[in-house]
């Protein structure tokens, strides 16, 4: 094989490295058109329609590799894949032992093995032993790992799904997958903080901006960030009437207007709330996540519904305190206008979220 043919199907990987497959697939049909019995053009091109998820083309590629070499390691591992999307499972296995068989040492026949025997319900246990086996031949490749998560994920055990996630990202902190299974993990986790599950999913997201599910946890994520604020909001309107005494015991109440550094005073524990509840934290957010923040304000009405409420229970609470009021009755209604609707959605939120 000259350089030249070398290259195209170097090229060809390459743009298949780059997601662009239709154009590796013009650069192959341009080497197979010089070279129709090609091998290594022609595993890359079961590769390619691995990628492209058109799994008979991966099956037609590997019988064309195999009828000139049936011991060809590459074609079998690849084709394990194809047969196993297109529900043959049988062939699958008998591909991917056959791999094993050629070359016993190379990780990449196990982890074909993992994926044929995942097929089979009872054999689940099977898909463990051989993802093992291929992460202990290869400690340093992501995909050995990704395997590994796999096989976890069918038997049930969170503990090495984790493992697997965090070895790749150990080997590759930009792998896409581990940072979008990391962040799942990080948002299924109670004691994992709001701002820490956002961080999680916009460093994921800067990976593969163009996944929708990391776009719609951000987006979650960020949404009760918002509706945390309604609590600082609450908080901020109860603060205003305790320090304007609007609901006094009998024969104790406080006279009206209250001294200017009372209410004052209100005030700057109102804005202390809001500057150690949501301001610095929203400071201390990344870039990404701060601007997911706008854009969701943006473009969701009830992201714009929760941080009105927010605002307007504050405003009553500032308009309780702020005024020298010389009757309990306007600011009273105040305080129930900016706290019984806010409360109200609180309680219908979670008994939503709880039915």
């Amino acid at each position: 094989m000259t350089l030249v043919e070398n290259a195209l199907v170097a090229r060809a990987a390459a743009l298949m490295e780059l997601g662009r497959n239709d154009e590796a697939k013009g650069v192959l049909g341009r080497r197979l058109a010089e070279d129709p019995d090609d091998r290594d053009a022609l595993v890359t091109l079961a590769r390619c329609h691995l990628n492209a998820r058109t799994f008979q083309g991966t099956v037609d590629a590997t019988d064309r590799v195999l009828a000139q070499d049936p011991d060809d390691y590459g074609a079998l591992v690849v084709r394990t894949y194809g047969l196993r999307r297109l529900g043959r499972p049988e062939e699958a296995e008998s591909a991917a032992r056959a791999a094993i068989r050629v070359s016993p040492e190379s990780w990449r026949g196990h982890a074909a093995l993992s994926e044929a025997v995942g097929a089979y319900r009872p054999r689940w246990p099977e898909t463990l032993e051989a993802a093992a086996h291929a992460v202990r031949l290869a400690p340093e490749e992501p995909f050995a790992h990704y395997t590994m998560w796999k096989a976890a994920l069918l038997n049930g055990r969170g503990d090495i799904r984790r493992q697997a996630v965090l070895a790749t990202l150990r080997i590759d902190p930009n792998d896409a997958w581990a940072l979008e299974e990391h962040a799942a993990l990080q948002a299924a986790d109670p004691s994992k903080k709001l701002p820490e599950v956002a961080d999680g999913y916009a460093t994921a997201l800067a990976a593969d901006p163009s996944s929708r599910s990391l776009r719609s946890g951000l987006d979650r994520t960020v949404f009760r960030m918002l509706r945390g604020t309604r609590w600082i909001a609450v908080l901020c309107v109860v603060l205003a009437g305790v320090a304007v005494d609007l609901f006094p015991a009998d024969g104790e109440a406080k006279e009206l207007p209250l001294p200017i550094g009372t209410r004052l005073y209100a005030i700057a524990l109102m804005g202390a709330a809001w500057g150690f509840g949501a301001w610095r934290r929203y400071r201390r957010l990344r870039t990404g996540v701060r601007l997911s923040v706008r854009s969701l304000v943006r473009r969701e009405f009830w992201a714009r519904l929760v941080l009105g409420q927010a605002i307007w229970s504050t405003l009553c609470g500032l308009l309780v305190a702020a005024v020298p009021w010389t009757d309990r009755g306007i600011p009273q209604a105040l305080f129930w206008a900016g706290l019984i609707p806010t409360l109200l959605t609180i309680w219908f939120e979670r008994a939503a979220l709880r039915s």
